[in-house]
């Protein structure tokens, strides 16, 4: 979902990727990737534009409405006045993300509901339990529809009429999910819903990563992810003042009525902004490209635009890979690298799931009333969760950039095990009467609420983040599809078994998601590389000298074939900054005076050999 990738280059000279390294965007040769003996053929090579053949336009666009006009654009004196602007309105589409999964955390509990679409009562009824959970989780089979489509159209189409054609699947679910009076019916209306806004999901930060200009990307990353919970958590308060209506049919249908609002502003208003340059650019049409180079930037724009048709020119010539079956089944090896990446990205989305959010924050209401809470309460609790768990993703932005992606994630993990561990026995306690029974539900609400806060400040964004980090520029449509099908088959099994978990085994839900924040621990140390302050070119680098899923041996591969920049499990340094592979220095020691204190003292030494392992791997 995030949108920016990291153009920091780090330090010393570093080989070429290989010929099918990826034109840098804006532009300008870089020596540090390139390397200067280079500097002539490279320049030769890719400003050299003669033969080639732009696509032309799909013969079925027309049927798709919407779409870029220059003369229908909105225009600013302040190209920076159109950078906030697109950036609000990407938020409020991520808003609406937020808002349509969380809005039946509520409605599930409506008795009217309950009774309409024949599932009432929940309690000790396992074919009611399975229709529940697969009315919520139908959604995420159409989100991974909606999201294949439209990676594919946006490529055909452009990102704008891509998103006008989410936007209308989305209209239409909304529609009939608020009108709906049979189970049937209103599975088929969360498929249709999930197709659109799988699609809108997948195109909207491709959009704003190629129009925006990509400056303040921390304070975006920020503000994209507080939106995102925000409408979770406004999906959430409408629905519990709608309950506070003695009507209990217009409880539940109101708040699905009110995602239009929501679909009209994106729908409608996403062709009154400029279209991706890049594709503009794709297309032949560069003029038209250029225009919104200079609507969206300040000062001289030729250099990007040459740039952008550098990336064009690459995409071209690669074109043959850029197709989901040859992402998956590759014939040649830049497609084997891509699919390298579109496992790394579908896993790391599957991972999010499994650490748990998905259990907390639509079924906490059944969470808290384990625990020992009224139902009233249990509603306001959870509730107020959500306030606190959007405020906590500011802290992302620190911990993204300062401790990098791996130590965000492992670190993350770790702390959400212990916080569901202790959680899980206290709840134990909490489901048995007995004068303590009250201190201990407390403390588990107390515990949940501290699990929140830390999945919104480590897990929620770096999955996101990710996939804009390691696909190459020619396949970010694509490359983006494959990050919400993850996540979607996440959602959708962990949406499934959740009422059947809180019925078969209680508080023992919790525990069963500590062992799997424990599980995924390995995978992000073994697999995935640090991507924190490493261009696109650096990470190129990586998929074809690493040779390797595991890390570390990728790692000395890359050390092996003599490229400067081969610590794939740490954040990349500073320019000038260095550091022993013994690991940093502590407490004004060097590594090896450090190392020589431990050996002398079997008490420091097993301190030491974790401090050094755990530096090797990145989240030290």
């Amino acid at each position: 979902m995030v949108s920016h990738s990291n153009e920091a280059t780090g330090p010393g000279p570093l080989r070429s990727s290989s010929e099918t390294a990826i034109p840098r965007a804006t532009g300008e040769f870089d020596e540090k990737v390139i390397g200067p003996q280079h500097r002539e053929n490279y320049t030769k090579h890719e400003d050299d534009y003669s033969g080639l053949k732009y696509p032309e336009p799909w013969k079925f666009e027309k049927f798709f409405v919407g779409g870029y006009s220059h003369k229908r654009m909105i225009k600013f004196k302040n190209p920076k006045t159109m950078y906030k602007a697109i950036n609000l309105f990407a938020g409020i589409a991520i808003m609406f993300y937020g808002y349509d999964q969380g809005v039946m955390s509520l409605v599930n509990l409506n008795p009217h509901y309950q009774t309409l679409m024949g599932i009432h009562p929940i309690e000790g009824n396992s074919r009611n339990v399975a229709a529940l959970g697969g009315i919520v989780s139908v959604y995420y089979g159409g989100t991974l529809v909606g999201a294949l489509a439209a990676g594919s159209l946006a490529d055909r189409c452009g990102r704008i009429k891509a998103v006008v054609f989410g936007a209308m699947w989305a209209f239409l679910g909304a529609i009939l999910q608020a009108s709906a009076y049979n189970i049937t019916w209103m599975c088929c209306a969360r498929v249709i819903a999930g197709v659109g806004v799988g699609a809108i999901d997948c195109v909207i930060p491709v959009w704003s990563a190629e129009v925006s200009s990509h400056q303040a990307r921390g304070a975006f990353l920020a503000i994209e992810f507080f939106m995102n919970i925000g409408g979770l958590a406004l999906a959430y308060w409408i629905e519990y003042f709608a309950f506070l209506n003695p009507n209990m049919e217009m409880a539940w249908r109101t708040p699905l009525a009110l995602q239009l609002i929501f679909v009209i502003i994106i729908g409608f208003g996403i062709n009154f902004f400029p279209e991706s340059p890049r594709w503009l650019m794709k297309m032949g049409r560069e003029e038209e490209s250029r225009n919104v180079l200079k609507a969206t930037r300040e000062g001289d724009v030729e250099k990007e635009l040459r740039g952008i048709k550098r990336v064009v020119k690459f995409e071209l010539e690669t074109s043959t890979a850029n197709h989901y079956v040859a992402m998956l089944w590759p014939k040649d090896k830049y497609a084997n690298q891509l699919r390298w990446r579109v496992v790394l990205a579908v896993w790391l989305q599957i991972m999010q799931e499994l650490v748990g959010i998905g259990v907390i924050t639509v079924y906490a209401v059944d969470l808290f009333k384990d625990a020992g809470f009224g139902e009233q309460t249990s509603k306001l609790l959870a509730g107020f969760n959500n306030i606190s768990y959007m405020f906590s993703v500011i802290f992302a932005v620190i911990t993204l950039d300062r401790y990098g992606r791996r130590a965000t994630m492992v670190w993350g993990a770790v702390a959400m095990a212990l916080i569901l561990l202790i959680a899980g026995i206290l709840d134990k306690f909490a489901q048995v009467e007995g004068p303590h029974k009250k201190q201990y539900g407390a403390a588990v609400a107390a515990f949940t609420f501290f699990y929140t806060a830390t999945f919104g400040a480590t897990w929620l964004t770096t999955p996101w983040l990710y996939p804009t980090e390691i696909f190459p520029l020619n396949v970010r449509a694509k490359g983006g599809a494959w990050s919400v099908v993850g996540w979607s088959i996440g959602n959708g099994v962990i949406t499934m078994i959740t009422p059947f978990l809180f019925q078969a085994i209680s508080y023992g839900t919790l525990l069963l998601l500590f062992g799997l924040n424990i599980f995924c621990i390995p995978f992000v140390i073994l697999m995935y590389p640090e991507t924190a302050g490493r261009s696109l070119e650096q990470m190129d680098t990586f998929f074809e000298h690493g040779g390797s899923w595991n890390v570390f041996k990728s790692s000395h591969n890359i050390r092996d074939k003599g490229i400067d920049d081969w610590r794939w499990t740490k954040k990349m340094k500073e320019d000038g900054e260095t550091e022993s592979e013994a690991g940093p220095a502590v407490g004004g020691k060097s590594p090896a005076e450090d190392e020589k204190d431990a050996m002398q003292s079997w008490k420091k030494r097993p301190a030491f050999t974790f401090r050094r392992k755990a530096s090797n791997a990145g989240i030290m």
